[in-house]
């Protein structure tokens, strides 16, 4: 059995391309080449990420030096998080169209 150190979990978690989207969107794209988009319009409150709520000041997005997004403010984003949500997403796309979740007969 192999196990994968935190280094190496950690590594695959790095943000290595961010790019903004309308409707509080980011399309990201992770150093081991998972990739996909996140919706952020249901998260932008509190003192640190309403300022994102200006599309001006969202589409100021980049990427620290340690593969986090982040903004000017210091509002940023955790990527094992973002991780997450991305591969759960994609899992949700690859159900068959006519998938039931829950059906009982």
């Amino acid at each position: 059995m192999m196990c994968i150190g935190f280094a190496e979990q950690f590594m695959s978690y790095r943000v290595v391309e961010v790019t903004t989207h309308d409707h509080y969107r980011l399309k990201v794209r992770f150093q081991d080449g998972t990739e996909g988009v996140v919706s952020l319009a249901e998260d932008l409150f509190g003192s640190m990420f309403e300022p994102l709520r200006d599309p001006e000041f969202f589409a100021q997005a980049s990427i620290n030096k340690f593969g986090v997004v982040c903004w000017p403010n210091g509002a940023d984003l955790a990527p094992d998080a973002l991780y997450h949500d991305v591969r759960s997403a994609q899992r949700q796309s690859a159900l068959p169209v006519d998938c039931e979740v829950n059906q009982v007969r």
